[in-house]
């Protein structure tokens, strides 16, 4: 058995330092503090076969400072309601600090996803969704779900086809769910959100030349070496994004083991190998990490952990080669490894922040279903032609002749993708900013800042509501 605290134990470690940092009413922080709902179902599968199986499902709404609550749905062996009520916590602190006007929630079925049929998912999606529904716990104004680990697009689209059947609204019904396939309303940019917006948080933090300099590096992207665990839908994007900016993928590590190059690994390459191989491991040119806990002691600048929680512990923390620790998992590194790494003047980037590309794009797409427009749509032509008289206008002043396909690149007005990585990269790099001037007003590190800023923000919305002075 583990002997380290549990991860809604956790949070409520780093909630508790960062509150010291607040002049807010214990009773106020107390509220602010606790998960106000867990609704906990079991309900019976009748199995291809013929068998009944018993399913447990959890769905905690953590905070209804601002609603609707938002949170994925995982489908894990390892979900329970100590894990889904830490995750729906996060959530609630990750919208405050990207200023997405959500509350906090999170899903879970105890199921591994790979033991069952499709025909079997379905019915258990669909039958967590209408329990669901039963309680109040999904609306496009009540809570609203989305993919987490084990569960994607196709879950989703099983989910607004269910709810659709139930409400009475059937007209904002889409924005019941996030994450949805594009024809069932999702939003261009959302399967990438995620990995996106840890590469836009990372490419803000190491822009700041005082934080490079205390740990000997240059800023930007280009050349930083880096390590990254999981590669799932977030570690994938997160290592195509690094290294289309210039970073170096020295190592790579999945389930079954890693791989380690200091020359580079090509993430495309890497992903072929595995999609023929079945694995990652006996990569050309790469050697092979016998365990994906060693790959995160390997040299690099920046060690980006993209699987589960609690891969970074008070045991392994002193052997972390990396100057730079970004969390694109949630809770990836325990309370007790967080003061080691600190101490040892390793810079933290918060799963609380990093993290958020999905959350934020989420909203984007909930917005859209409310609004039934799809984003670029109204604007894109009217900016194409007022490019391309601007640009029409200067080569006839300079005299230059342009073809007409540079014209088209050069005039083209924005699409939804466009709007979408535009308005995830605006987030992370204002929410960073945030966070960096708390730090540095409080004297504390980024994860103790980024919970101060969303304690002070919840807290704001309480007072708004005129439940706390």
């Amino acid at each position: 058995m583990s002997s380290h605290p549990n991860f809604l134990t956790q949070v409520q470690r780093m909630f508790a330092k960062a509150a010291d940092f607040t002049d807010h009413p214990k009773g106020l922080l107390r509220q602010i503090n606790i998960c106000n709902s867990v609704y906990k179902i079991e309900f019976p599968l009748v199995c291809d076969d013929g068998s009944i199986k018993v399913i447990k499902a959890w769905r905690a709404e953590h905070s209804h400072h601002k609603l609707p609550t938002k949170g994925g749905i995982r489908f894990a062996m390892s979900v329970n309601e100590d894990e889904v009520a830490a995750l729906a916590t996060l959530m609630t602190y990750k919208c405050a600090i990207v200023n997405v006007p959500f509350g906090g929630a999170k899903g879970g079925i105890q199921i591994n996803p790979k033991d069952f049929s499709e025909a079997e998912l379905e019915r258990i999606t669909r039958r967590y969704t209408y329990e669901l529904f039963s309680k109040n716990f999904i609306g496009p104004g009540v809570d609203v779900p989305a993919p987490d680990y084990g569960s994607g697009a196709r879950e989703m689209a099983w989910i607004v086809d269910t709810y659709r059947s139930l409400t009475d609204d059937p007209l904002t019904a889409q924005a019941c769910v996030t994450g949805k396939p594009i024809a069932q309303g999702g939003v261009r940019g959302r399967t990438e959100a995620t990995g996106r917006g840890v590469y836009y948080g990372i490419r803000e933090c190491v822009s700041f030349a005082d934080e490079m300099d205390r740990r000997g590096m240059t800023t930007g992207i280009e050349g930083k070496t880096t390590v990254i665990q999981g590669l799932g839908n977030v570690g994938y994007h997160a290592a195509k994004y690094m290294q289309e900016g210039g970073a170096i993928l020295v190592g790579l590590a999945e389930h079954d083991g890693a791989i380690y190059n200091p020359e580079g690994l090509d993430i495309e390459a890497v992903v072929a190998h595995r999609k023929a191989s079945g694995s990652i491991l006996d990569f050309p040119g790469a050697t092979n990490v016998e365990t994906s806990a060693e790959a995160l002691e390997l040299p690099c600048d920046i060690l980006i952990p993209a699987a589960l929680e609690g891969v970074i512990t008070a045991e392994n923390a002193p052997r972390i080669k990396a100057k730079i620790v970004a969390e694109a998992a949630n809770g990836p590194v325990t309370a007790d490894a967080d003061a080691i790494l600190l101490k040892r003047g390793v810079l933290i980037i918060p799963d609380v922040f990093l993290n958020a590309g999905g959350v934020t794009v989420s909203y984007f797409e909930w917005l859209k279903n409310l609004s039934h427009v799809r984003f670029g749509r109204m604007s894109k032509r009217f900016e194409q032609a007022s490019n391309e008289r601007i640009v029409r206008a200067l080569a006839n002043s300079m005299n230059i002749d342009i073809p007409a396909e540079e014209m088209l690149a050069l005039t083209a007005g924005a699409d939804e993708v466009d709007l979408v990585n535009s308005g995830l990269e605006e987030t992370m790099a204002t929410s960073y900013q945030e966070i960096r001037e708390i730090a540095l007003n409080k004297g504390t590190d980024l994860r103790t800042a980024a919970f101060v800023n969303a304690i002070n923000k919840v807290a704001v919305a309480y007072a708004e509501m005129g439940i706390f002075p």
